[in-house]
């Protein structure tokens, strides 16, 4: 029989199915990759690329952090709030922390198949250059079939349009972050041309002049190990500082917080009896910060000063200048691991306003040079007598308790500084400049 007598070959009708499955599935694919990428170009936020997925091809969808808090989220039917909800149960439910650091990990997209009534999840990492800064979770509607994985791929995809976005965010807030240190730098400085400009970028800054604030700086020392290099030691010094801006933002919300070179500059309100208990005032939030420095950072050596109330912005750079002034004497007197206000100074806060610190030692040396000269040489202890006798009231009696000495010999230790230095205790005018003299020593050092 010739072959043109025999019937055609029809194509059967699985194949056929086949065929049409694999072309709605790719026209599907297109449609929703088309829509993905308009929502890049049209600078969308997250949580509108999560609504897409929901829409077309997920129940659930959760963008989360690398710990697992949950960014943005959507589900099919559900107000943004429900879907948030759901999602953190969901994420709770299903322990997928160690999913999503396999998928950190690998850098590739992750199905979990559907088991015992839970539905089939992917995650995908969505990745910002070479940083993974969160995961795409898609929660399917139904188990997929054979070649209908449609939702893997587009969880890909969509990952990668999620990364766009969070870079352009990263682009935007490093933007914003420089314009805010800028200005912060210009208040703490006092900088601006006109008081105007002050106010202006108080108030891009979100400062309220209708309360008084104070300027808190924390000042981290470098650790004491010589086998840390300088970049370590500026890696170390920049983590410690940024964990504690971020406990700063959340103790006093309404606080202006930013992170300097070595320290960290925070403008907080002067919260008082009838403001809200919630938020704690400039004195409370620095030992807040020791606090916490002391359970994280064991070894890490702080140094918390507080300057003087302000309430125009103008006076914001007055207020930073006297807590780096309290830091500084506080360094001299060794007062490491307290938050120390300006005031705390006693008569260091007026001596500290001179603003030539050499003229300061040099009354010191005036009256009381001698006397320290000889005590670095003899180790006597005429100059602690001294100070303890001034502290005491004058009282021969209460110093030699003090000093653990009889009476008798603070009378013979006076003589001698009288002898050394020409002080005449007797007289009120040698008591003050002695007291100032070792007030100046204490507060500046003996150099």
């Amino acid at each position: 029989m010739a072959v043109r007598d025999q019937p055609p070959v029809e194509p059967t009708p699985v194949r056929a199915d086949g065929v049409g499955r694999e072309n709605q599935v790719l026209r599907e694919l297109v449609t929703i990759y088309h829509h993905l990428t308009g929502l890049a170009l049209q600078s969308a936020d997250l949580e509108t690329v999560a609504r897409l997925l929901a829409e077309r091809i997920a129940d659930l969808v959760a963008i989360v952090s690398p710990t697992l808090d949950v960014l943005a989220a959507a589900a099919a039917g559900a107000g943004p709030g429900e879907a948030m909800g759901r999602a953190r149960a969901f994420i709770s439910g299903r322990r997928l922390g160690q999913v999503v650091s396999v998928v950190a990990r690998t850098r590739r997209p992750l199905r979990l198949p559907a088991a015992e009534g839970s539905p089939s999840v992917v995650v995908a990492p969505v990745l910002v250059g070479d940083d993974i800064l969160a995961c795409l979770l898609t929660v399917e509607r139904a188990r997929a079939e054979p070649g209908e994985d449609v939702s893997l791929l587009v969880t890909e995809h969509a990952a990668t349009i999620c990364g766009v976005i969070m870079g352009r965010e990263r682009v935007v807030a490093a933007a914003a972050a420089r314009v805010r240190d800028d200005l912060m730098e210009g208040l703490l400085l006092g900088r601006a041309a006109e008081p105007e400009e002050v106010d202006r970028w108080a108030q891009h800054l979100g400062y309220d002049p209708g309360h008084a604030h104070r300027v808190i700086s924390v000042t981290l020392e470098d650790a004491t190990d010589q086998e840390l290099e300088a970049v370590d030691q500026a890696a170390r010094r920049h983590r410690i500082l940024d964990g504690l801006a971020r406990l700063a933002s959340g103790r006093a919300p309404d606080a202006i917080v930013a992170v300097r070179d070595r320290e960290l500059v925070i403008v907080a309100r002067e919260h008082t009896a009838s403001t809200d208990h919630r938020w704690l005032a400039p004195r409370e939030l620095g030992n807040a910060l020791l606090g916490h420095a002391r359970r994280l950072y064991p070894g890490a050596v702080l140094t918390v000063g507080i300057g003087g109330p302000c309430r125009r912005p103008s006076e914001i750079a007055r207020s930073y200048a006297q807590a780096r002034r309290t830091i500084g004497t506080s360094r001299r007197l060794g007062r490491h691991g307290e938050a120390v206000a300006f005031e705390d100074l006693g008569i260091h806060r007026l001596l500290l306003q001179v603003p030539d610190l050499d003229e300061l030692r040099a009354f010191a040396e005036e009256v009381i040079g001698p006397l320290m000269a000889h005590e670095r040489q003899h180790r006597s202890g005429y100059l602690r007598t001294l100070a303890v006798y001034l502290r005491e009231n004058g009282s021969l009696q209460r110093a030699a308790r003090q000093l653990h000495v009889h009476p008798n010999t603070v009378t013979y230790r006076l003589n001698r500084v009288r002898a050394i230095c020409g002080l005449d205790l007797d007289r009120y005018q040698d008591r003050l400049l002695a007291q100032v003299a070792l007030e100046i020593v204490e507060a500046l050092g003996d150099r």
